[in-house]
């Protein structure tokens, strides 16, 4: 490995030893087995159902289906007669008859809570021999959910081949699966290939509605999911998935979770064979996250709309235990991303999280986040690879329309040096629509071949690579190894975040803090702070030398110290600016002033202190390196951006200023004039 991302890696493992530790904790299941990939979507079937579910309460069926169209109504009033006869009162009871593949059960219009599933483990099942999360639930497997089915779970499918479940009503609101807070899952589909779900609604669960998992082939299909404690739907380690025209609302991590999907494009480029899920005209909305996606791998999501959640969508690669991290070939395309500036961090605050799921409030509108993110983001790319971001319509997110940054291997539990910068790599965004966003992007600045469209707009960094057309295999873009000094620590604040202990990091803004409360600012001020008190004792004691320092007279030498002390001067006040107002612009003219006032000054110092002089200047050509990085072009090959130097030897300089500046003996006229024959 060479030296530079050997360095590199070490200080990423080093920052990953610093994570606390409550943000290495997310959904915890049992070890699974990717899908083989010999499945396939499965397909509607139109055939009357093999298995009915209703209630036995004629007139809240009237009710319920009073305003459907005359041909649906009397279909429902024909399957009610049936039902009567030879159907079955609870979902579970049908799933349990199930005793082939390819069967259909339908569930009339009703609302269904599921008594019999309800009741607490009692026996063997109260006693099983199995790891306890750090959730407070216990890690399963799969003979063991199979033992004890509603350990967990309102309903479980469980080894079930090509099962279709679908509601009889006009809207998935006239069937309701309600697991009333008593259950982690209303529904699970467990090793469920071909499993085909369509028009109910599931919700209020102590963890998500709807859960699918080491399932090849399954398809979602006008289905609603609300109010539970982390996900909406949560498919994992599955394969030839659809999501469609789904809806999901009230969740406190993501309304949407494909996670961990099959791993068969790892190691592709852009462009793949086939994805493993796909997702279209879903609506996810007033959620944590829109979109989950840790591990969310060969996804194809497209003619979404993800809206008023805290951020839009997330993939990252930040969890251990995921198959398939890092995360890699999500394809984002034709989907609107806006309005996505809820901050539902003021349950947290106020307390209404500490209490029991049920008293919390989630149906009139709480969510209690279970994540750290900021507020305001459309759309968040933790640690990805080979992502595609192509048409969507961003608008109206506060903070940032898209964020990228990398997240070191340790954090996910891998320990090799030369995996650390394996993330933020090859990702593009091209053709998207921006507006009225606070930034359209917010880059790290990490990663390698990530590229961006050449009319980002306002971003942080303010110019970035733009993408090459068309993609080339590697898509060109970027090389750095490690992120921003400053975008690191800030991100690394952040992490510090924990739902169960209902801690909110002070310093960071995606929790409240403002102005001189964020850590960037703080930073900043104390930075600067020091570096103008060495300004000012710089030129009072070195710099109004009456020893001559170069050519032309004296006054003209005095003259340019304090401009050049000036300069700095007001440079070191824009970066407060920069890091109050999060401003790129005034963050590269802070540079910009500091670079001059460095650069100046060594060039006047060379007389008395030639060494230190000559360090100045280069210390300043680095600043004015890592303004024309930020505000002019991507400084290209380089693994670190100039930051990183400049933050080492401004450290090193620092002290060196002091020794400097120490008060020294007077020296005597003879010793002036032979200074001044010297410089002569």
């Amino acid at each position: 490995m060479p030296l530079t991302r050997r360095i590199a890696a070490v200080v990423a493992l080093t920052l990953g030893l610093l994570l606390p530790a409550g943000a290495a904790l997310a959904h915890e299941e049992r070890k699974v087995t990717l899908p083989d990939g010999s499945g396939s979507v499965p397909a509607h079937r139109q055939t009357e159902p093999d298995l009915l579910v209703c209630k036995t309460d004629r007139a809240d069926l009237d009710r319920r289906i009073a305003t459907f169209p005359n041909d649906l109504k009397q279909r429902n009033i024909a399957l009610f007669g049936k039902c009567q006869q030879n159907g079955f009162r609870n979902l579970q009871e049908a799933v349990d008859k199930v005793d082939k593949p390819g069967m259909t059960i339908a569930i009339l219009p009703g609302l269904y809570q599921e008594e019999p599933s309800r009741a607490a483990p009692t026996g063997a099942c109260a006693n099983l021999p199995a790891r306890w999360s750090t959730w407070g639930y216990q890690i399963l497997s799969f003979e063991q959910q199979t033992a004890c089915p509603h350990n967990q779970n309102l309903v479980a499918i469980l080894g079930k081949t090509n099962l279709q479940i679908e509601g009889t009503g006009a809207t998935p609101l006239d069937v309701v699966i309600d697991a009333e807070y008593r259950k982690l899952n209303a529904i699970r589909a467990d090793r469920a290939n071909g499993v085909y779900f369509r028009n109910f609604t599931a919700q209020r669960t102590t963890f998500n509605s709807l859960y699918v998992l080491e399932t090849d082939g399954f398809v979602i299909d006008q289905v609603l999911t609300r109010w539970n404690d982390e996900y909406g739907f949560l498919t994992f380690a599955s394969d030839h998935g659809l999501y469609t025209d789904c809806e999901s609302y009230g969740n406190g991590d993501g309304g949407l979770y494909p996670g961990s999907a099959s791993n068969l494009n790892d190691g592709k480029g852009h462009e793949v064979p086939r994805y493993a899920i796909e997702i279209r005209r879903c609506k996810s909305h007033d959620n944590a996250l829109g979109y989950s996606g840790t591990a969310g791998d060969s996804m194809w999501v497209h003619d979404n709309e993800f809206y008023d959640n805290m951020v839009g969508a997330t993939m990252d690669s930040l969890w251990p235990d995921h198959p398939g991290l890092p995360q890699n070939h999500a394809k984002f395309e034709n989907n609107k991303i806006y309005d996505n500036n809820r901050d539902y961090y003021t349950y947290t605050r106020d307390g209404t999280c500490k209490k029991p799921t049920a008293e919390r409030g989630y149906e009139k509108g709480v969510v209690c986040p279970q994540v750290g993110v900021g507020p305001g983001t459309g759309l968040l790319v933790a640690g990805g690879n080979y992502n595609i971001f192509r048409n969507n319509q961003v608008w109206n997110n506060r903070r940032a329309g898209f964020q990228l940054f990398g997240v070191p291997a340790f954090i996910r539990g891998e320990e090799s040096l030369s995996k650390q910068a394996d993330t933020s790599n090859h990702n593009r965004y091209e053709g998207n629509v921006f507006k009225d966003n606070g930034l359209n992007i917010w880059w790290d600045g990490q990663g390698t071949g990530n590229c961006f469209q050449g009319d980002t707009g306002a971003s942080s960094p303010r110019v970035l690579p733009v993408c090459a057309a068309p993609a080339p295999a590697l898509s060109g873009g970027s090389s750095r190894w490690l992120a921003e000094p400053v975008k690191v620590v800030k991100l690394y604040l952040c992490a510090d975040f924990s739902a169960q202990d209902q801690r909110l990091p002070a310093g960071c803004d995606w929790f409240g803090a403002t102005g001189f409360g964020k850590v960037e600012t703080q930073l900043a001020l104390g930075g600067s702070l020091v570096l103008a008190l060495l300004a000012v004792l710089m030129w009072a004691r070195r710099l109004r030398d009456p020893v001559p320092l170069g050519a032309g007279p004296t006054t003209n030498r005095r003259a340019a110290a304090v401009v050049v002390t000036l300069a700095g001067l007001a440079g070191l006040v824009a970066d407060v600016w920069a890091a109050a107002a999060d401003s790129t612009l005034w963050a590269g003219l802070a540079l910009a002033g500091m670079g001059a006032w460095w650069v100046g000054a060594g060039f006047l110092l060379r007389g008395i202190r030639p060494v230190f002089g000559w360090f100045t200047v280069v210390l300043g050509l680095l600043a004015l390196a890592d303004a024309g990085d930020r505000l002019v072009h991507l400084i290209p090959f380089i693994p670190l951006g100039p930051g990183w130097i400049r933050g080492a030897l401004t450290g090193v300089w620092v002290l060196w200023a002091v020794v400097v500046l120490a008060p020294r003996p007077r020296r005597t006229e003879r010793e002036q004039r032979a200074d001044e024959k010297v410089i002569a």
